[in-house]
């Protein structure tokens, strides 16, 4: 499997759920990838082990995405490891849904700052050494389409995704360099599991209007990736790929 090989790529929030899954299936078509967390370095080395393991390359590097300093030393990691960056995954989110009543200035610049100013920030940084064929793949969100109840501020930084990722296509196109959005449902990852939405009415509800009838693995968002990571996307930009089993 070598459809990145000797491509270099940055996961940012990769230490668990769709970023490691992401960050595996990288390394797994050749790519050396730079896997980053926020907090959990057992996470991350974990991912790091099994992409070695494997055969592959990998290193783990701390950083928060919301702090410019922290987004420029995660691509510099990149570069003083593997010399080079072809691929930067935006990642990094965090979700907590609240009514309108209960939304805090605090609940919406912390997701705000996370989700939205760390993909400029680490975007920024890392189109300093990006070259032609460069990707950048940014996770939003189906519900940025969806638009559920009680989700306001975490919706509206998906939304805010999509069209960051509509204007650094046009932006970065004349680098050669492609940005896209991929936008899952939901997925079933640690982070769903401890926010009570596995097994939940809420999880119910949203597989009965799932027409493929589950809601997604892993596997199923880090796959899509890969494609647009890869030269077999190469005439795709600034598009918003909604992966969510026909969720709309």
């Amino acid at each position: 499997m070598s459809k990145l090989k000797g491509k270099v790529a940055v996961v940012t929030g990769a230490s668990k759920g769709i970023g490691a899954a992401i960050a595996k299936a990288l390394a797994a078509e050749g790519a050396s990838v730079v896997v980053n967390y926020a907090s959990s370095k057992a996470g991350a080395d974990k991912v790091v082990a099994a992409i070695t393991a494997a055969g592959g390359k990998a290193v783990a590097v701390g950083g928060d995405v919301s702090k410019a300093a922290e987004a420029q030393g995660i691509i510099a990691a990149a570069i003083k490891n593997f010399g080079r960056i072809d691929v930067l995954v935006n990642n990094s989110g965090v979700y907590e849904f609240a009514a309108l009543e209960a939304v805090t200035e605090e609940h919406f610049h912390r997701i705000f700052n996370i989700n939205v100013l760390g993909t400029i920030l680490t975007t920024q940084a890392a189109v300093k050494h990006l070259g032609e064929g460069g990707s950048i793949i940014n996770i939003g969100s189906a519900v940025s389409r969806i638009t559920p109840p009680n989700s306001a501020v975490y919706t509206g930084t998906k939304g805010a995704i999509d069209a960051i990722t509509g204007v650094l296509a046009r932006e970065l196109g004349p680098k050669k360099i492609r940005v896209n959005a991929l936008n899952p449902g939901m997925v079933e990852t640690e982070g769903t599991q401890t926010a009570g939405f596995l097994g939940s009415d809420f999880e119910t509800g949203v597989v009965a209007q799932t027409p493929l009838g589950r809601i997604a693995q892993v596997d199923d968002i880090s796959s899509i990736a890969v494609f647009l990571a890869s030269d077999d996307s190469k005439w795709l930009t600034g598009e918003q790929l909604i992966a969510s089993g026909g969720l709309r």
